[in-house]
């Protein structure tokens, strides 16, 4: 069989010989559409020089270097967020991207504030996940100052000089949560409510919205006062099991921030009878999560989709770049998914 021609690749790819020879040459410029077009014919047909035009695309595309401040290094669900943000930034075509991917395991606003703004000297722009706090929010102004835009990602900051928010809508997540537990729980009872901190929006949200729908439509479930965690899993385990042997009526648990492996552990600890009338709605998957799904601990996890949330976080961050300073903050919500023992 005959290798694929140049005349062959301008035919599979819908432009010029002379267009192929241009991207070949290196010569004279041709817009990223017609390469990537180009580049797509290549690999389709097994054209020999597939190597040359990749090379003149990275030459000639935009060359992005990214930060990603993301949190506790330890947590499994992390460091999936970490892979899937390098795979997003390999999945661009228009543009290089360079992702610098970090972790802060020491969780206060120092330390995440000097973190963030040594992420910020390195790169073009930077996403942080953390809690909503001054000192984080006048290192987003001064990041802003040099001109390095800065998008909150998963959790929202209300300093007004971050350039955008990309993750899911926390009131009608929140909600949700407690129309699942409301749905599936009907004798009258208390319901838990375990956050990270009362400093994550995304966490604060969704517990006003969760409060919101009870009082609307659960009357006969009792929420607590919301308890945190500290994104710890010992702290967890802790609350769970004190819950456990001074109540006989939980029925629910709401928890939005870090701990499930410790909310786990402590119901696997307590009779089978006990447990199967406790529902619990979590926030995203990791493997404890899966694991808690499959044993049927866990009602239902309410997730964001990681290729898509990554892809739009990328996508965000070079809209930021490319726009520049004066900018309006950008509000990129991803629907949630909902995982249930039946589709986990």
């Amino acid at each position: 069989m005959n290798r694929p021609t140049i005349a062959d690749l301008a035919e599979e790819a819908g432009v010029s010989v002379s267009t192929v020879n241009r991207i070949l040459g290196g010569t004279t410029p041709v817009r990223g559409s017609t390469m990537q077009r180009v580049q797509a014919a290549a690999e389709k047909i097994g054209f020999y020089g597939l190597g040359a035009i990749e090379d003149r695309m990275r030459k000639s595309a935009p060359q992005y270097r990214l930060g990603f401040l993301l949190q506790q290094s330890s947590r499994e669900i992390y460091q999936i967020f970490g892979r899937q943000i390098v795979a997003a930034a390999r999945r661009r075509h228009a543009e290089v991207v360079e992702p610098l991917v970090d972790f802060v395991d020491l969780l206060t606003p120092e330390n995440i504030a000097a973190r963030l703004k040594a992420l910020g000297r390195e790169c073009d722009a930077v996403a942080v996940i953390a809690a909503d706090h001054p000192v984080i929010g006048h290192t987003i102004r001064d990041l802003r100052e040099i001109g390095k835009p800065v998008v909150s990602y998963i959790t929202d900051q209300s300093a007004p000089e971050r350039a955008a928010y990309v993750g899911a809508d926390n009131w009608k997540l929140g909600r949700t949560a407690a129309w699942l537990i409301a749905q599936t729980t009907h004798q009258p009872g208390r319901v838990a409510v375990f956050l990270g901190n009362h400093r994550y929006q995304c966490q604060d949200v969704s517990d006003a919205s969760f409060r919101s729908y009870i009082r609307e439509h659960a009357p006969h479930l009792t929420v607590e006062e919301s308890r945190p965690t500290h994104e710890e899993p010992a702290e967890a385990y802790r609350m769970v099991t004190e819950l456990l042997t001074k109540t006989d009526d939980l029925v629910g648990i709401l928890i939005v921030g870090g701990g499930i492996s410790g909310v786990l552990r402590a119901l696997r600890q307590a009779p089978e009878t006990r447990r199967r009338n406790i529902r619990v709605v979590c926030r995203d998957i990791g493997p404890e999560t899966r694991k808690g799904l499959s044993e049927g601990l866990i009602t239902a996890a309410l997730c964001h989709p990681l290729e898509a949330s990554s892809d739009q976080l990328v996508q965000t961050m070079i809209e930021a770049i490319e726009q520049g300073e004066g900018a309006a903050t950008m509000q990129r919500t991803i629907p949630f998914e909902i995982i249930t023992p039946e589709n986990v």
